[in-house]
């Protein structure tokens, strides 16, 4: 099941960044430069940089993730093409479920999109409400989203643990639109 936007409108759409190998927040930010120099692609607003816990394969260091609002005309699916040229180009490799990287990209939410399209992309995404590393730094940037009829912030009270750290060596100015 796919309901797309309209061709060519601009729609918001939010992301997730991670990874635990390499420079990560090099990453991120060569990331968000290439998104932001794509002529479809608008970066509006960008968490904090913050380490968390693995999630899943627990045996692993520890990541450093964040958060970042986008406004695009890309259809969905051409969106997450975009991500996973990105994460390519970051020499991301996936060998391993849930296992180290040196840098993840997931669409989380995409305005006005509700898809299921099992091993390639399913908007919202489906686990984004039972992680922390995800709902914290989302909550920095837009505390009001609803997710499910609650806030992302309500959620991300409930699970941050306290194992979610901000960390403080993350900058990136986003470009002029």
């Amino acid at each position: 099941m796919i309901h797309t936007k309209a061709p060519g409108k601009w729609a918001n759409a939010w992301i997730g960044l991670g990874g635990n190998i390499g420079n990560v927040a090099q990453n991120m930010v060569q990331a968000l430069r290439i998104l932001a120099q794509h002529e479809q692609v608008r970066v509006i607003a960008i968490s904090s940089l913050y380490q968390t816990p693995p999630w899943g394969k627990t045996d692993q260091p520890a990541f450093l993730n964040a958060c970042a609002q986008l406004q695009t005309q890309l259809p969905a699916d051409d969106l997450l093409q975009l991500c996973l040229d990105i994460e390519e180009k970051m020499q991301r490799r996936r060998t391993e479920k849930w296992g180290p990287r040196t840098l993840d990209i997931d669409i989380l939410l995409y305005e006005g999109v509700i898809c299921s399209v099992p091993g390639r992309l399913v908007l919202p995404h489906p686990h984004m409400d039972k992680r922390a590393f995800v709902l914290v730094p989302l909550a920095e940037i837009n505390p009001a989203l609803d997710i499910a009829g609650r806030s992302v912030l309500e959620r991300a009270k409930e699970l941050d643990d306290g194992t979610i750290q901000k960390y403080s060596e993350f900058s990136f100015e986003i470009p002029d639109t």
